[in-house]
């Protein structure tokens, strides 16, 4: 009698070891991708300053008109804002451009990150043998929603950052952070300082592109799965939606993954799409958390202020439109995104269109 109850023990005490590595390759991966993450925007500041294209009146940008253009159009073209947006920050801090300039590039960033919505939406309606306009017809919604919040939320935050009180703030980590990072960084910083500008600053962007996958291995899975069963009652309301997408894009740290998350949970009826358009703009809010973080390391309350602007001003239009005129602003959102997937050319045109537009912007920007 006493062997059998001594023996249960065991199997615990079995799952001890692998849980024990589990956690410690988990905390390595986590350790080593916060640490690219933190470089990467250090070395990123390094070359900031001297990059000649960038300048005043350079090559790609010369006011915030062309930030904005080149913003969208960067996002557009690396499927991700968080990259983009990080690099307005590194050169905020290192005076390429001013606080205006960085805020449309930021701004820029986040009309073009829903981007890679459509390219998943586009594979689902390839794959798939029927309801083939579902996949497509949510992405089109997430990027028009995308718009309907920014674009006036950009105005409602260029508006703080010429507030006199709202530009007295700045916001930092205590200085005995910076010493961390000078020890952390500091010699590595002092053998790459000679090497040319444009070299820093790119390689200092590949490097965050690559942390940011680092990043994507450690942080929690929410797939589709994960989202069935009794919760999908709450995507039938609008407030539970809103409060989903802000955690969804807070949790994943990327608005791209948020997004792309709804369209196998429309494909597979999980969620209607006329539900959709709350947890869009929820995600859309909080998906600025990590450039937030990025606008602290780099130790520069200008960007921390470009930040802060861009989620005060999103989040008073959503919860603005979603307290009184949720109905309207849904089937405004709804009766365009059929136009736009009624047929091939109309979809065609509203693709090439979210390239066509930066391009037209930084043209006009140059004249």
């Amino acid at each position: 009698m006493s062997q059998e109850t001594a023996a249960p023990p065991r199997a615990p005490r079995s799952r001890v070891l692998p849980m024990v590595i589990s956690r410690a390759w988990w905390t390595l991966r986590f350790a080593a991708a916060l640490y690219l993450f933190m470089g990467a925007l250090q070395i990123m500041k390094s070359g900031a300053a001297g990059l000649a294209g960038l300048e005043e009146d350079g090559l790609l940008i010369s006011n915030w008109a062309s930030t904005l253009g080149f913003g969208w159009l960067g996002a557009l073209l690396v499927l991700s804002g968080s990259p983009i947006a990080a690099s307005a920050l590194t050169l905020v801090k290192g005076g390429t451009i001013n606080e205006i300039e960085g805020f449309t590039m930021v701004t820029g960033s986040r009309l073009g990150a829903a981007f890679v919505a459509l390219l998943v939406a586009v594979i689902y309606a390839m794959r798939g043998t029927g309801a083939k306009r579902k996949p497509l017809s949510t992405a089109v919604m997430a990027l028009t929603t995308t718009f309907v919040i920014y674009v006036p939320g950009s105005l409602i935050g260029y508006a703080l950052l010429q507030w006199e009180p709202f530009h007295r703030l700045s916001p930092s980590f205590p200085v005995q952070f910076n010493d961390l990072l000078s020890v952390l960084y500091g010699g590595l910083l002092e053998r790459i300082e000679d090497l040319p500008a444009l070299l820093l600053f790119v390689g200092g962007l590949l490097i965050l592109l690559a942390s940011f996958k680092l990043i994507d291995t450690v942080l929690p899975k929410i797939t589709d799965e994960s989202l069935s069963g009794s919760r999908l009652e709450l995507l039938k309301r609008k407030w539970p939606m809103f409060g989903i997408g802000c955690a969804v894009a807070l949790i994943t740290m990327s608005v791209s993954v948020a997004l792309t998350i709804l369209v196998p949970l429309v494909v597979k009826g999980y969620v209607k799409r006329e539900a959709i358009v709350p947890y869009i703009m929820g995600a859309n809010i909080t998906t600025l958390g990590d450039t937030l973080l990025a606008a602290f390391l780099l130790n520069s309350p200008e960007s921390v202020r470009i930040v802060l602007a861009g989620i005060v001003g999103t989040t008073i239009v959503s919860v603005f439109l979603l307290t009184f005129f949720y109905v309207p602003t849904r089937r405004a959102i709804w009766r365009f995104q059929r136009r736009v997937v009624s047929s091939k050319t109309t979809l065609l045109a509203f693709t090439a269109g979210l390239f066509l537009v930066p391009l037209a912007i930084l043209f006009a920007a140059r004249l």
